[in-house]
């Protein structure tokens, strides 16, 4: 299990299907590379001498900053560790 810190999130991209419910295959290309899955966070971030709760909890779905994102490989499954600060929206 990986535990980010210094303010540092792990997330696992969301993959969307590519095959519509009637088996028409739509573009390769990964429309939603943006969104990715929480499944960690550092506990807290520390802005101006102030800790700073992190408002992400894992299983949240989030839009990030694909370009920020560091890819890492833990017991073969792959993640991002990306910054707090570029995550852009929690997806409801």
């Amino acid at each position: 299990m990986i535990k980010p810190l210094n303010g540092n999130v792990v997330l696992k991209r969301k993959i969307k299907s590519n095959t519509t419910k009637s088996g028409i295959i739509i573009s390769s290309k990964n429309e939603n590379e943006d969104f990715a899955t929480v499944v960690a966070t550092s506990d807290y971030i520390v802005e101006d001498g102030k800790k700073i709760d992190i408002e992400l909890k894992p299983g949240d779905d989030v839009i990030y900053k694909n370009y920020s994102s560091t890819d890492v490989k833990c017991d073969g499954v792959e993640y991002l560790v990306v910054s707090y600060k570029d995550i852009l929206a929690i997806v409801k």
